[in-house]
């Protein structure tokens, strides 16, 4: 079936001989695999072992950004969800509503990168839902997915587990999706070649945790940054964070980027890094296993636990200052869901 220059229409959402066409040229053409059903419920084989399970949704503006599109995001976002549990992704299901007018080619690559994306980490797209709403109703497209993992034998992560002397690492530079989404809406005029983070880490972590199962905390830095999560890790643990601010990585377009509009990197949000809390003699192996595998090659220790100064995070600079970060509050931006 030739996608080009169609849309899709309420016509698509009314289950009849449209919505089956729209099943079979798009979802079924890319998602299908033994598991993946056309009933009601997908029927699965149980995992031996605790399973984790996890649902988000997706409202990203604009849906296509440099480095991805909404559905590459809808499986990195649920995927590295089950990762920072230390639990290897098994199944996904999806749920579409899509605007009447959307085109269909621009459906197929959404539908494509999820494809792809789900393959990187050899997760199953196994059952999903579509449904078109009117003109005005949705902007252009939103995806919720939700997915089942099962959990390492021996991997127990939370953001509780924090402990004085631990190591804070990051798996790679932060904030870069934030800036990218920004730039896209060309709300400020600036030029700058930003490329989202996005990417599925499932591969990265589970290399980490089979040499390395004692990690403590493993968060996805997404809404809120790195600075959010911190915040939320020092609450739940009841602990502070001494962090070196030279040591966080921030690539140079997002720096100046920042730089012109007042915003904090630590604050942007991250598709493709996590926040990783280790045992302080395991923080050299750690960092050493991200380093060889795609997407964490620019992981980085950026500081440790400490047992002072709980509930809060401090940057200590190059010229030996202490400040404390701020804590987040009001929106933050770019709001990018």
């Amino acid at each position: 079936m030739n996608l080009e220059g169609k849309t899709v229409t309420l016509a698509h959402g009314a289950g009849g001989k449209q919505t089956a066409e729209l099943i079979e040229a798009v979802f079924k053409k890319h998602f299908s695999n033994p598991l993946f059903t056309a009933d009601d419920a997908a029927v699965l084989p149980r995992p031996e072992g605790k399973i984790a399970m996890t649902t988000d949704g997706f409202i990203v503006s604009p849906q296509f950004f440099n480095g991805g599109n909404i559905g590459k995001l809808s499986i990195c976002g649920t995927v590295n969800d089950l990762t920072c549990m230390g639990a290897k992704p098994l199944y996904l299901t999806c749920s579409f509503v899509i605007e009447e007018g959307f085109p269909m080619d621009k459906l197929e690559k959404v539908v494509c990168a999820m494809e792809e994306t789900a393959a990187e980490v050899g997760v199953k797209i196994v059952a999903g839902d579509t449904k078109v709403a009117g003109k005005g109703q949705v902007d252009g497209l939103f995806i919720t997915t939700t997915g089942v993992g099962l959990v390492m034998e021996g991997v127990h992560t939370s953001g509780a587990l924090a402990e004085p002397t631990d190591v804070v690492l990051v798996t790679g530079d932060i904030g870069r999706h934030g800036c990218c989404i920004l730039l896209e809406r060309d709300d400020y005029g600036i030029e700058a070649d930003v490329k989202s983070d996005c990417a599925p880490l499932w591969n990265a972590v589970h290399a980490v945790l089979s040499e390395v199962p004692d990690v403590h905390v493993i968060r996805d830095a997404t809404r809120g940054g790195v600075g959010t999560v911190l915040y939320e890790i020092a609450a739940e643990s009841g602990v502070g964070f001494s962090l070196n601010a030279d040591a966080v990585p921030v690539e140079e377009q997002v720096k100046g980027v920042t730089g012109m509009l007042g915003l904090d990197p630590m604050y942007l949000a991250c598709e493709g890094t996590l926040v990783m809390i280790v045992p302080r003699d395991k923080a050299d192996r750690v960092l050493e296993i991200l380093r060889t595998q795609p997407h964490t090659e620019g992981a980085a220790v950026i500081g440790e636990v400490t047992a002072e100064e709980k509930g809060r995070v401090v940057l200590e600079t190059r010229i030996g200052t202490r400040t404390y970060l701020p804590q987040p509050g009001n929106e933050l931006l770019p709001r990018i869901c």
